[in-house]
């Protein structure tokens, strides 16, 4: 699970501003040698795990476009999750973006409408208006079905996928660090392995590979992280608004009732 692909020090300019965003943000050098390892591995063992790897990119930041084509050199098609209600927003991809990345065979999914930070304490009207809303915009721009989908803020529950499944999802990825996939009806529900500003070339070959260790810590860390914000509640979810935020910039689809300043309503989007 990739984010935005950005210069050291120019953070804010793919996807959604601030310090708890950046972590997750990598620059190309970084971002060229873990598709370097990546390939490399592939020729060396002929397979990584069991197959190619599935990279994915969430959130919708215009670095979306020089991501697609670092990983075409490699001979790689990125999955790219889209945050609607932000789409043309400074920072995020176009209707014309997204289209090409489509025509070039990359997959275009959602990252819901609004993207709250805690999804699975949204209530099941709004979860179905994130989820529906968001897959109608989606396939009004790039003129196809769109039926993948990622959960925003790394809150997942069961009553999220069921609501994507209502939705017309049948793939849907988390944050868990998870290998194999579940399902639930028809719909396939996989976990994915977090890439970091830090995470090495090797590390990333490694996690794509399937070797248990940095795969166990990531696990590990995972657990705590959701234990930290079950004994957080509120006071967390403040602290995760404050930080990714630089002024009012992202309005996060948790606060129900504000105006939304991040992008205007797309009509069949979501409003905050």
């Amino acid at each position: 699970m990739y984010h935005d692909v950005v210069p050291a020090g120019c953070e804010d300019a793919s996807g959604f501003p601030g310090r708890d965003a950046a972590l997750y943000k990598v620059t190309p050098e970084l971002f060229e040698a873990h598709l370097k390892a990546l390939a490399e591995l592939r020729r060396i063992e002929g397979q990584i795990g069991s197959a190619t790897p599935v990279l994915t990119f969430d959130d919708g930041g215009i670095s979306a476009l020089y991501a697609a084509e670092v990983l075409e050199q490699y001979g790689f098609r990125g999955h790219f999750f889209v945050t609607v209600n932000y789409i043309a927003a400074p920072g995020f991809v176009d209707e014309r973006a997204m289209r090409e990345l489509c025509g070039r065979g990359h997959t275009i999914g959602s990252h819901s409408c609004s993207h709250p930070l805690r999804m699975a304490h949204c209530s099941r009207d709004q979860l179905a208006r994130e989820w529906t809303a968001s897959r109608s915009a989606l396939e009004d721009i790039v003129g196809q079905e769109v039926r993948v989908a990622s959960v925003p803020g790394g809150d997942y529950a069961r009553h999220v996928a069921i609501a994507a499944a209502e939705a017309g999802f049948t793939q849907l990825f988390t944050s868990e660090p998870r290998s194999r996939p579940q399902r639930l009806g028809t719909m396939r529900i996989h976990g994915r392995f977090t890439i970091q500003r830090w995470t090495s070339p090797r590390t990333a070959a490694a996690l794509a590979a399937g070797r248990w260790l940095p795969r166990a810590r990531q696990v590990i860390a995972w657990e705590a992280k959701k234990i930290g914000k079950h004994l957080g509640g509120d006071p967390y979810l403040r602290l995760r608004r404050l930080l990714p935020r630089h002024g009012d910039k992202v309005v996060w689809g948790d606060r129900v009732g504000e105006p939304e300043r991040g992008r205007r309503d797309r009509g069949s989007g979501l409003r905050a």
